[in-house]
């Protein structure tokens, strides 16, 4: 039962990562990670672009091959790559989007799946008239990153108008997506002396912080907690997740079985302390997808470019 209410509670963790996350033990905003000290950080104030007719914001900077960022639950673009856009942007094109339901994009009420992902993603990617890139994801953009890239190589679209750019390379960043691991993440809620604290409270924003990071320092302080609980709650994507974890279809849409499909070269980037989505999950990546090559980052959680971003850095831009 413990298990189960870790690996639940992986996706929700990870809609606090984007949180403006404290500096380890001393309560100031670490550099880069709220979104508008990112966006200062690359140089470009976030821009507006309509995808069957909802409003989606997105960072671009920088020139060179085009690297596209795709963050997780509950977490916008510079939530989970505001440390390291600045880098990337250095040699990169970086399109960096806040994806439908999270950031600043429209949040409507919908049945939330991977698929509707997706199709945003093949939509906002047609239009900016991308054809040739990298594909980085973080959990479960890094789920929505793989069944993007299985279905981009394998052509398969609703109606060939939306055919889905061909990703050249993709990186996958602690991602969810096995069937095991999301089956228990979706599974019954533990209660009694099992259940987690809510997660809308100082308890639960302290708990799922000491879940995401491995130094403990990242989810102590209360000057941290205090504003990281209020940044949480202002979100405004509650829904969003509700609606992910009320979708048992989603278990529909893993990547078990497909993952031989991507045929492009392959980095898998894991947090060796991750407590979330284990560092077994990125074998079974690395296992699955031909010629994929795993690194795992020591001393690093399930977000290594907010916790460890010099070393996360250094794993993938020899790769890029």
């Amino acid at each position: 039962m413990r298990s189960g209410m870790m690996i639940r509670a992986a996706m929700l963790a990870a809609a606090l990562a984007m949180a403006p996350i404290m500096a380890p033990g001393d309560g100031r905003a670490a550099e880069g990670v709220t979104p508008a000290a990112a966006g200062r950080a690359v140089k470009t104030e976030a821009q507006t672009i309509r995808l069957f007719g909802a409003s989606i914001k997105y960072y671009e900077a920088g020139q060179g091959p085009t690297l596209v960022l795709v963050h997780g639950l509950g977490s916008s673009a510079t939530g989970d790559w505001g440390k390291v856009m600045a880098d990337l942007a250095k040699t990169h094109h970086v399109l960096a989007l806040d994806q439908l339901g999270f950031g600043a994009s429209d949040k409507p009420m919908i049945d939330y799946a991977i698929q509707t992902w997706v199709d945003f993603l093949g939509e906002f990617l047609r239009q900016k008239k991308v054809t040739d890139f990298t594909l980085m994801g973080e959990s479960l953009g890094g789920w929505i990153s793989a069944q993007y890239t299985i279905q981009a190589l394998d052509g398969i679209a609703a109606d060939p108008a939306f055919a889905l750019p061909k990703p050249t390379r993709l990186v996958l960043c602690d991602a969810a997506g096995r069937h095991d691991t999301m089956a228990k993440a979706f599974g019954p809620k533990p209660t009694g002396a099992d259940a987690p604290p809510p997660a809308a409270s100082l308890a639960g924003q302290k708990a799922m912080l000491g879940a995401i990071f491995h130094d403990p320092r990242w989810s102590n302080g209360p000057a941290a907690l205090k504003r990281g609980f209020a940044w949480s709650l202002s979100k405004g994507d509650a829904w969003t997740i509700h609606a992910v974890y009320s979708n048992p279809a989603l278990l529909n849409e893993t990547v078990d079985g497909k993952l031989k499909d991507i045929t492009i070269p392959t980095l898998v980037v894991w947090g060796a302390e991750d407590k979330l989505l284990p560092p077994a999950d990125g074998q079974f990546y690395a296992d699955g997808i031909p010629g994929a090559k795993l690194v795992t980052i020591p001393d690093s959680g399930h977000a290594p470019m907010i916790e460890t971003p010099k070393a996360f850095l250094a794993a993938v831009e020899p790769f890029l």
